[in-house]
């Protein structure tokens, strides 16, 4: 059985590129090329596709908006962006709007067609790159919302305890009585809901 592949890109040669590694590919076919959102949206869930290739950057409608318009009504194809973009909000509008898999342009042919095996397959592909700046950019939500929650002396304090400051070094640095050190940490494990320094550190400088 074949893994019958579309792409929707709006480069010539690229999109023949893509569509010649694939049909010379033993278990794949490609018969279906577009080179604008609008017609992919018409076509595609018509043609019951297992796994499409989507570039985002297409005139008119981006692929990030075609894949909005086309995920309700293709239940069983796979979208796989295919692009040159590797900034962080790209990478986020593509999965939120459907993408299951996000590869860039310059991988390795056979990685592409590894890419399609796996997320025909079940899996979500990514390199290794994309995958470093979804989990960096998730540490860094967690780690503001929970900083966030703590005044700004709050703050100083338990950026200090992440650098191996005693209480007492603490209480001289900041000039602070120790009593008063103790009772900001009390508020900071308060406000965190954590019962020690060790669980404080790990939920707002998370590594």
């Amino acid at each position: 059985m074949e893994i019958k592949v579309g792409i929707v890109e709006d480069d010539k040669l690229i999109n023949e590129s893509l569509a010649k590694l694939i049909n010379d590919s033993e278990g794949f076919s490609c018969k279906d090329t577009f080179n604008k959102a609008e017609e992919a949206i018409k076509r595609i869930p018509l043609l019951n596709l297992d796994v499409v290739l989507m570039d985002i950057h297409l005139p008119g409608k981006s692929g990030i908006e075609c894949i909005n318009e086309l995920k309700p009504n293709c239940a069983n194809t796979q979208f796989v962006m295919c692009t040159s973009f590797e900034d962080t909000d790209s990478v986020f509008k593509s999965l939120k709007s459907g993408a299951t898999g996000y590869i860039i342009k310059s991988t390795q042919p056979s990685k592409i067609l590894e890419a399609i095996i796996d997320v025909y397959r079940g899996g979500s592909p990514m390199t290794s790159h994309i995958a470093r700046k979804i989990i960096t950019s998730f540490q860094e939500v967690d780690k503001n919302l929970e900083l966030e929650k703590l005044s700004q002396r709050e703050q100083e304090i338990i950026l200090l305890l992440s650098k191996g400051l005693r209480y007492k070094e603490i209480s001289a640095k900041l000039y602070l009585s120790i009593e008063t050190v103790r009772t900001h940490i009390r508020n900071i494990y308060e406000k965190l809901q954590v019962n020690s320094r060790t669980e404080a550190l790990n939920k707002t400088f998370r590594k």
